[in-house]
């Protein structure tokens, strides 16, 4: 709420959690220890190199807080022996409540209860395992009866055991009764045969013991290959996993044995370091991980207290043994503190983090990865590939390392190696077996495979079909597959399919409604349906979901602007004030604010969006086109000419360009020439263009040619016969070539001297007229046919996100929605390719 995802605050906090964690722990350590010996733990605790994961890296929040409530829970604890051995209830129900705090920070927190309960038993009661023993014995003999002091210790320790079953259960019920999924990738022993499970998992105890005694070569990631299987007695590795349990043996029998103060401090030194790890070690119920040294910060606690507690005993020896000890001390607290310096710099980002972790284990293909991903998010895909195709050589089997080489073969355009790595990532994917959930037995992402080689060859229209068979297998493995849905109905829509495609996206609603992404693609399908209203629905059932959706926030304003009706207007408006706020440097924004501001003849207001699209997007085709149409409608078509010619530089084959210049040359400067080039380009280009014809037989009637500007006529009438001006206009050409053949003058431009010139006009007290306002004069005949009614312009705006550049007209207002159907659905597949992209990460 506060840093957002600037990352220093976070650090900060770890940081301080973690010291607070040390405090807490060294006021725990003086329940066992004197205050020097505390004070060792405590910093042999706070510098190891091991805690560089749980501090620094900002996911281990949930290690730091959880480990503030399992201490204080246990010390809390601690104060509910109260004076002759009664029952002090306060601290218990505190502890109870810390508890369930510590197992929501993480699962591991409940492990308090168990070093509780041994501190009650042989701590808080002073028992020993023989004097437990011998009591037994005594009550199932019937020679004594149950002490009072083991009867208080039976009803702490059942309110305890009813407090964490309370938990389980709850925590039963959030998990819905289903263990994780976990791959053979992620921990390759919980997928083995026997014995080869067995011997990894408890080879695994002394590797986790070592890193806490030496962590010299410490690794982000230890899946996969990391530490190969011990599948064999004969494993030399099996001496490890020996000698730890024996030293783990004899540590736990004198502990329990003996009732002085060192087998104390020494059996609560145990209890810190094994009850935590037992969620974490594999021999109850697999985890998804193989080593993770995050999950070692509360065991390491223990571990310090047997080292501090060691170290006192050596120190007490002798002198010599004195001196040495702090050698030692000293020695290891700076080796301890300058490698977690050190080790610090290694998560600095995601790159220095996986490369640190190759220089310790190059047989992990999932580093290979992620190295390849580090590179891959700054675009250095050439790089990328090599890692990546080192991580399918480390693990030919790895369906991740094969989808990551595709991806990378196509983002950088080299479709056949992509569809290759594809295929191999397919072929991997176990078989669907009767009557067993695919789902258990394969990581959801890996189904993407199906999604990525699906989207990789519907590129092709040929194989349409082939794709949409691709997304039907994933969904028929995981019918809760939500991208599959997405994508084939991309994929239907693009087939033509849309009644199919609204199925689609209607079932991925079923699982995700709340997702504003589907709730637009839906739209997009009604629009394809010809259903705007239905459309509309979906854009605004997006934007509730969604207020900043910039997509929906876009094309839902389109549809409201098409929709002709004024009073959608202003939440038109709003809604693309909305957007460029969001997108403040798409041009498409403001020159649609432009539109709409046209329609409400807003010409000011239209000028200042229009100018604002083409200064962020220099020769923005629609937006130069209709401003020079604003100015021409609103009489200032000399401000026009300079950005029609900025148009026309862009796109010289501009037609409805050339024709709006060519009539403000003609009628407002007045340049007969001029006009004249931009008609005859438009029929190089449109021999058959009616428009720019009949305007070039204009041009030739003010060069008082009438017998070309005659047959200029014919041949447009000829282009357009139902065109009743053409032949109107033709027929007063021809009626002024009889008349001046009635009067002795010729046709051509040499007989136009016998038309009234501008000093016999003068003479007359007459205003000057141009020859085309003579003709005009004699039968109202349009100026020309420029393209400066509201009607054309309409036809301009209705463009999409994906058409930035194209004005494309349509001839009536009537016919407009028939004709833009087509548009309309070529405009829907960009948006949902666009989509396709944004959606499944790519």
């Amino acid at each position: 709420m506060f840093s957002e995802l600037s990352a220093v605050s976070y650090h900060l906090l770890n940081l301080l959690l973690h010291a607070v964690v040390c405090i807490v722990f060294l006021k725990v350590c003086k329940l066992f220890l004197d205050n020097r010996t505390s004070l060792v733990a405590a910093l042999l605790f706070a510098v190891h190199p091991i805690h560089t994961e749980a501090v620094t890296g900002v996911v281990g929040r949930a290690e730091l807080l959880s480990s503030i409530f399992l201490l204080a829970a246990f010390l809390s604890y601690t104060k509910s022996k109260g004076p002759d051995n009664s029952i002090v209830w306060t601290p218990i129900a505190a502890a109870v409540f810390l508890v369930a705090v510590a197992t929501l920070c993480k699962e591991q927190g409940i492990t308090v209860v168990g070093i509780c309960c041994v501190y009650e038993v042989f701590i808080a009661q002073g028992y020993t395992l023989p004097v437990l023993w011998d009591t037994t014995v005594q009550i199932l003999l019937g020679k004594g009866s149950i002490p009072y002091s083991l009867l208080q210790t039976l009803l702490k320790l059942v309110v305890l055991m009813f407090s964490t079953l309370l938990l389980v259960v709850i925590r039963v019920q959030v998990i819905q009764s289903q263990l994780p999924v976990f791959t053979r990738f992620d921990n390759p022993a919980a997928v083995s045969t026997t014995p080869a499970r067995q011997l990894t998992f408890n080879y695994l105890l002394p590797v986790n013991a070592w890193l806490l005694l030496n962590p010299s070569e410490l690794c982000c990631d230890w899946t996969m290959g990391t530490i190969p299987l011990v599948e064999s007695f004969l494993d030399v590795r099996n001496l490890a996993t020996l000698l730890f349990y024996s030293l783990m043996g004899s540590l736990v029998i004198y502990s329990v044995r003996y009732s002085g103060d060192s087998s104390k401090t020494v059996l609560m030194g145990l209890c810190l370091m094994v009850l935590p790890f037992i969620p974490a070690s594999n021999l109850f119920f697999p985890v998804g991980f193989v080593v993770a040294e995050r999950v070692l910060y509360v065991p390491s606690m223990g571990f310090c207290i047997l080292v501090a507690h060691g170290w006192k005993k050596l120190s007490n020896k002798s002198s010599r043994l004195r001196k040495l000890s702090w050698i030692f001390l000293a020695l290891v607290l700076f080796s301890h503190a300058v490698k977690t310096f050190h080790r610090n710099w290694d998560w600095e980002s995601e790159y220095t983090l996986f490369m640190s972790a190759l220089k310790v284990n190059k047989n992990n293909a999932k580093l290979w990865n992620n190295v390849g991903h580090a590179l891959e998010n700054e675009k250095n895909y050439a790089n990328a590939l090599k890692f990546f195709k080192q991580a399918t050589r480390v693990q030919p089997d790895d369906i991740g390392a094969h989808m990551n080489v595709g991806r990378t073969y196509k983002n950088l355009n080299r479709s056949k190696e992509a569809e290759e790595s594809y295929l191999i990532a397919k072929s991997l994917m176990p078989q669907v077996i009767p009557g067993k959930r695919y789902a258990a037995r394969v990581a959801p992402n890996h189904l993407n495979v199906y999604i990525n080689l699906a989207n990789l060859i519907r590129a092709n229209e040929s194989r349409l079909e082939e794709a949409d068979q691709l997304y039907r297998q994933a969904i028929s493995m995981r019918p809760d597959f939500k991208q599959a849905y997405i994508s084939r109905g991309e994929l239907l829509l693009k087939m033509n399919k849309p009644l199919e495609a609204k199925e689609a996206y209607l079932k991925a609603l079923e699982l995700d409604g709340m997702n504003a992404d589907l709730w637009y693609n839906l739209a997009i399908v009604y629009i394809e349906l010809k259903d705007p209203n239905e459309a509309l629905r979906n854009f605004n059932q997006a934007l509730e979901l969604n207020r900043r959706h910039k997509l929906a926030l876009f094309n839902s304003a389109l549809l409201m602007q098409e929709s002709g009706n004024p009073k959608l207007r202003p939440e038109a408006k709003k809604r693309l004030l909305s957007y460029v706020e969001e997108e403040p440097h798409d041009a498409n924004g403001y020159f649609n604010l432009g539109m709409l501001a046209m329609d409400e003849k807003k010409d000011l207001e239209a000028e200042k969006w229009m100018k604002k699209a083409i200064q962020l997007q220099h020769g923005f085709r629609s937006a130069l086109f209709n401003l020079a149409l604003l100015y021409s409608q609103t009489a200032r078509e000399l401000d026009a000419l300079p950005v029609l010619e900025e148009l026309l530089r862009y796109y010289p084959d501009h037609i409805k360009g050339l024709i709006l210049k060519g009539d403000i040359l003609m009628n407002q400067k007045k340049d007969t020439k001029g006009a004249k080039k931009c008609f005859e380009k438009i029929l190089e280009m449109d021999p058959n263009n009616v428009q720019g014809k009949h305007n070039l037989c204009v041009v030739y009637f003010e060069e008082r040619d009438l017998l070309k500007a005659e047959r200029c006529l014919v041949e447009t009438l000829a282009l357009a016969p139902q065109e009743e001006y053409i032949q109107r206009h033709l027929s007063i050409v021809r009626s002024k070539i009889m008349a001046l053949k009635a009067a002795g003058h010729a046709a051509s431009p040499a007989g136009g001297q016998s038309l009234p010139t501008e000093q016999e006009n003068e003479a007359k007290g007459k205003k000057k007229k141009t020859p085309f306002e003579k003709l005009k004069d004699e039968k109202d005949i349009p100026k020309m046919n420029a393209p400066t009614t509201q009607k054309n312009k309409d036809h301009i705006k209705t463009k999409s996100q994906h058409e930035k550049n194209s004005d494309k007209e349509v001839k009536q207002k009537s016919t407009k929605e028939i004709k833009d159907i087509e548009n309309k659905r070529v405009a829907a597949l960009k948006r949902l390719e666009e989509m396709e992209r944004i959606l499944s990460g790519e």
